[in-house]
């Protein structure tokens, strides 16, 4: 059985791998200001940054869809990873050696399935990359110098080689220690008659790497005549290698992807070597897939949707690639980006064109020369005969049914009067109208889906950028729901945010306050968790640790959601001071005491004349007492508490 990680390198590992380097991988960040960085969340769909990450506290959390937790948690849910999987990962990205409780380390029993299968694809393009120097590489070799690459471009794109025997790959893998079924479901070895043989033989190898830089995949060009196997061979579905959720190129390109905010989509493995051989860094390809919704995912997260972020496709310029291009343009409206393609006038593709007429010409092709919705529009008109009233009629009704795709309604009367142009017809607002019909017909049909972002990012956001004004966790708690209009609400929240952020502002005032000082369940249930944690004074010394351990207090997921939560947004107040600070802590044991004043208040009321006189007494009392304390917060502030 495997054992248990230490927690000492648990910790370890939360303190050594930074939680925006790791994020950074995966989407942009952005200053969100108070320290923190935002961006698209990787775990839901929406149009502007819900997703924020304190590097101070090493959590993130998203305020669309509540999804929160650290560094750990992060990977674990982005890779459907286990624990000691995802620790494991870290403390080798950070070069931690880890200790095992229960029995040692043994790697081949407790490395978890997705790191093994990893590690075997790391050996599989060594080994491949140290075959192509073989002398039954030659054709390899030649292939790749014939189109433009040496030794240095094979080396930087780490292509290699797979012998054309049955089992070299297989072999190899074996005695590292890899066993016959983790190399079946790698995909990199396949059953044979008398055991696994290699998937790939006698073909030039393209490793294809997720947005981590992990290799969880090859591609695998024909060379030979009596290779009766497809032109590229790819990995087949495994639980490492999705194809619709990779782009080859990605972690080359995804750096400069963010800083650029472009983005060249190409067709194939030599093209997006060509593009950045030729200083087009950004280029990206599908693997054995045409484009589509977990690829558009991936870019829009690097990209960030700015209003500057360009889209260019670099289809071929047969029937194919345009084929290819409108299927791009259904998407075209998931993107917040504009999308352009871009097609040579003799239809070579990136590696055709480098070879022909150098890097300059690449980089020509690539700026952006015709919307994506210009081209897709005229491909349509140009298959009917417009010199004829019907031939117009028919160009104009399926045309106008892509425009009316369009969901922002300007865009899509600026491009229904690009298309009167090009159907020719000379009233313009006949064509508006027109396209405006069909997206109304369209929606009563299957109901107005709104943002096709998703959520769409925290509704209500404040004027900062902090806490959602109308949206909150829907935790089960027992009582009154969290009403974020409440000032009671509003301020416990801030109270919480300073205990969880800021702990030296309010410590010790804060820890002497009651649970039921906090009018909203959540906020109490925090409170809680905090109490439990030992104080808000235990974050003054390791705030990392003391944060910790408020999670690991709380109850159930949404509890430990809404401390993540709590923990990276955003302050309102302009200045978080000790005057700040001490302003929360007043209104909160304000609120509490005149909640209680009222309670007693109340009590005596309704018994009238049954109470008992030394009951009475002492009620009475009490009232004075609160009474007089709620003057002196009132005129003393937090030198009162």
């Amino acid at each position: 059985m495997a054992g248990r990680i230490n927690d000492d390198d648990v910790k370890a590992v939360r303190d050594a791998v930074p939680i925006d380097a790791v994020v950074s991988e995966y989407l942009q960040l952005r200053n969100a200001g108070g320290g923190n960085l935002k961006g698209l969340c990787p775990f839901h769909d929406e149009k502007s940054p819900s997703f924020q990450v304190s590097p101070s506290k090493g959590l993130f959390h998203c305020f669309g869809c509540q999804e929160g937790g650290d560094t750990i948690a992060f990977v674990m849910k982005i890779d459907h990873l286990s624990f000691s999987e995802t620790v494991e990962r870290l403390a080798a990205k950070a070069g931690i050696t880890l200790r095992y409780e229960e029995g040692g380390y043994n790697p081949s029993h407790q490395r978890g399935e997705r790191i093994r299968l990893i590690e075997a694809h790391q050996a599989a393009a060594e080994f491949y990359v140290r075959a192509l120097e073989s002398p039954e590489a030659e054709i390899g070799r030649k292939f790749l110098a014939e189109r433009g690459f040496d030794q240095e471009a094979a080396a930087h794109f780490r292509v290699g080689y797979s012998p054309a025997g049955w089992d070299h790959l297989t072999r190899y893998l074996r005695g590292k220690g890899f066993s016959d079924k983790e190399l079946i479901t790698s995909g990199l070895s396949q059953d044979g008659r008398r055991g696994p043989i290699d998937r790939f033989r006698g073909r030039l190898m393209w490793p294809i790497s997720d947005t981590a830089g992990d290799i969880v995949g090859f591609g695998a060009r024909k060379l030979r005549d009596d290779d009766n196997g497809p032109k590229y061979l790819n990995t087949p579905e495994t639980p490492v290698y999705k194809k619709s959720q990779v782009l080859y190129g990605i972690d080359l390109a995804k750096k400069d992807i963010a800083k650029a905010s472009r983005a060249v989509v190409v067709e194939g493995y030599t093209d997006v070597m060509a593009c950045h051989l030729a200083g087009v860094t950004t280029a990206i390809a599908t693997c054995g897939t045409a484009f589509g919704n977990d690829h558009i995912k991936i870019l829009r997260r690097l990209l960030m949707d700015n209003g500057s972020a360009r889209v260019i496709f670099t289809f071929d310029g047969d029937s194919a690639g345009q084929k290819a291009a409108l299927r791009a343009f259904e998407d075209d409206q998931k993107f917040a980006a504009e999308t352009y393609i871009a097609i040579a006038p003799d239809g070579m593709d990136p590696c055709d064109l480098r070879l022909v007429k150098g890097d300059d010409a690449v980089r020509d092709l690539v700026e952006p020369r015709t919307p994506l919705f210009e081209f897709a529009l005229r491909q349509i008109v140009g298959r009917y005969d417009l010199e004829t009233p019907a031939g117009r009629a028919a160009a104009l009704d399926e045309a106008a049914a892509v425009v009316a795709k369009i969901k922002t309604s300007s865009v899509q009367r600026e491009v229904a009067v690009q298309l009167a142009g090009l159907v020719g017809i000379l009233d313009q607002e006949f064509v508006v109208h027109r396209v405006a019909q069909l997206a109304r017909w369209a929606r009563d049909k299957g109901g107005d889906q709104g943002d096709r972002g998703g959520r769409g990012g925290p509704q209500g956001r404040g004027p900062r950028g902090g806490a959602p004004q109308q949206t909150a966790p829907a935790p089960a708690f027992s009582g009154p729901a969290l009403n974020l209009r409440s000032p009671a609400h509003r301020t416990e929240r801030e109270l919480l945010k300073l205990a969880l952020q800021k702990p030296a502002l309010v410590s010790p005032a804060f820890d002497a306050y009651g649970v039921d000082e906090f009018t909203a369940p959540p906020y109490a249930a925090v409170r809680r968790c905090i109490e439990e944690a030992g104080g808000a004074e235990q974050g003054i010394a390791d705030d990392r640790a003391y944060l910790g351990a408020v999670l690991d207090a709380a109850p159930d997921n949404t509890v430990r959601n809404l401390v993540t939560e709590l923990a990276v947004e955003v302050f309102h107040g302009r200045t978080i001071d000790e005057t700040y600070a001490g302003m929360h802590l007043v209104h909160v044991r304000l609120r509490a005491v005149d909640r209680r004043i009222a309670d007693v208040q109340s009590s005596l009321a309704r018994l009238g004349n049954h109470v008992a006189p030394q009951d009475l007494a002492a009620a009475q009392n009490e009232v004075w007492v609160l009474q007089q304390y709620a003057q002196t917060l009132r005129a003393h502030g937090a030198a009162a508490l």
